[in-house]
């Protein structure tokens, strides 16, 4: 996801409103425009099961929570980033229903694909903003690893725990997700027809 030159600074609320008549996506940095190339169909296959599997565990659960991938996350501000799944409540999201789909506020889970050109924004930016907005849970999903990352907010600094191949991912949004990393990071390849 390469960057973009930017000449000028704006505001969020430009950014916001920003259409430059293409469907270039746009994270703002720093009060910078950053174009993010599109995703690899891995990194969007794994981003899908991950959305799906969040939203069963959701409807189980009976809970209210929405979970949205591709979205934005207001992280500052002149800061919104472009995550790749998130689980928001009902009411972070009601009183923006017409608006562009950035939250706001902290989400209760956030979950970011690593590609090659994100490593370092994933794991040192992101967790660092998302850290500093009070996100409790972010998951940094790494294919190019093999691995799964999950971080919980403790008094303002996240404590991680790394899983591998058939570790079942501890959550603690979700304590009783039934999910191994090797699952998730099979979402990502493509079954070969018999």
């Amino acid at each position: 996801m390469t960057p973009s030159t930017a000449t000028t600074q704006i505001s969020f609320e430009d950014y916001v409103a920003y259409d430059d008549g293409t469907a270039a996506r746009y994270e703002l940095v720093d009060g910078a425009l950053v174009a993010m190339t599109p995703p690899t169909f891995r990194h969007m296959l794994i981003a899908k099961f991950i959305e799906q599997c969040l939203d069963t565990e959701i409807r189980r659960l009976g809970f209210r929570w929405l979970c949205f991938r591709e979205a934005g996350i207001r992280t500052g501000v002149r800061k919104s980033r472009l995550t790749d799944v998130y689980v928001l409540t009902p009411e972070q999201v009601s009183n923006f229903l017409d608006e562009s789909a950035i939250c706001q506020t902290a989400p209760l889970l956030t979950v970011e694909v690593v590609s090659p050109e994100s490593v370092s924004r994933d794991y040192r930016y992101k967790r660092t903003e998302y850290a500093a907005l009070g996100v409790p849970e972010y998951w940094i999903v790494d294919p190019l690893q093999s691995t799964v990352t999950v971080l919980q907010l403790d008094e303002g600094m996240y404590e991680e725990t790394v899983f591998v191949g058939h570790q079942p991912l501890v959550s603690p949004t979700f304590p009783e997700l039934d999910l191994t990393v090797e699952t998730l990071l099979a979402a990502g390849e493509l079954a070969e027809e018999e």
